[in-house]
């Protein structure tokens, strides 16, 4: 992905005041119908976007993300108290992993299927020279850029489990969830406590700050490939890991 754009600047619109849980479900809007709001495209300048269509699987309408030398998310504007571990919750499955990517370099940044989780972080939680590096990005990009994320991937090799920082940036870290095309094609189910993966990545003495957006989609614009990524309805819920 360029210039870490969807990682941080691109997530800039699903930054908004937005209060509760609820995720609205793509399941509550029929095959062929827009996105249900507040789910909206993330425009990435000079990069070509995916094609976003809501489809039926399996008696249930879920979100289609297609890129062919493409990349780009539906973002969902949020507000939940971190602090108290909430739980993340969607499933998800890909025709086929993106052969020729690479998550430790730029020219590989691309996954078939990408989940963000972004994070409000006070700036005195941030070092001055990151602090530095996010004012250049929102004084391009807007005052809404998050300060920080994770990004949570449907890799090529990486083992599941691996967690490397952005080849773009020391603000977003990059969780492997599912990797290799065993199984492509399956609905997978994932369960993520945010509030503890954030602690993990930035610092376990951190508490998690508010999470203020989440987004979905894939990118194959560094390798040119094609890849098409599933997302079923995700759910947010204040628990307990299982």
């Amino acid at each position: 992905m360029r210039a870490a754009a969807l990682a941080l600047a691109a997530a800039a619109p699903v930054v908004l005041a937005a209060e509760g849980t609820a995720i609205t479900p793509f399941s509550s809007a029929a095959p062929g119908a827009p996105p249900p709001a507040p789910w909206r495209e993330l425009v990435l300048a000079r990069v070509k976007p995916p094609r976003y269509a809501l489809v039926d699987d399996g008696g249930a309408t879920v979100l289609r993300v297609t890129s062919d030398a493409a990349a780009g998310a539906l973002g969902h504007p949020l507000r939940i108290d971190a602090a108290r571990a909430p739980m993340l919750a969607w499933r998800w499955k890909v025709d086929h992993v993106v052969e020729h990517a690479d998550l430790a370099t730029k020219r590989g940044d691309d996954f078939a299927a990408r989940v963000y989780v972004f994070f409000d972080v006070p700036a005195g939680g941030i070092p001055v020279g990151q602090r530095i590096a996010l004012a250049f990005a929102r004084w391009l990009y807007g005052p809404d850029v998050p300060s920080a994320a994770l990004c949570y991937v449907w890799d090529n090799t990486h083992p599941v489990g691996t967690s490397v920082w952005s080849a773009y940036t020391g603000r977003v870290r990059v969780v492997v969830l599912e990797s290799g095309s065993a199984r492509a094609g399956q609905w997978v189910e994932e369960r993520r406590d945010v509030a503890a993966d954030y602690r993990a990545a930035f610092g376990a003495e951190r508490e998690a700050p508010p999470v203020s957006g989440i987004a979905a989609g894939n990118d194959t614009d560094q390798t040119g490939e094609t890849a098409t990524a599933w997302f079923g309805d995700f759910r947010a819920a204040v628990g307990v890991a299982r």
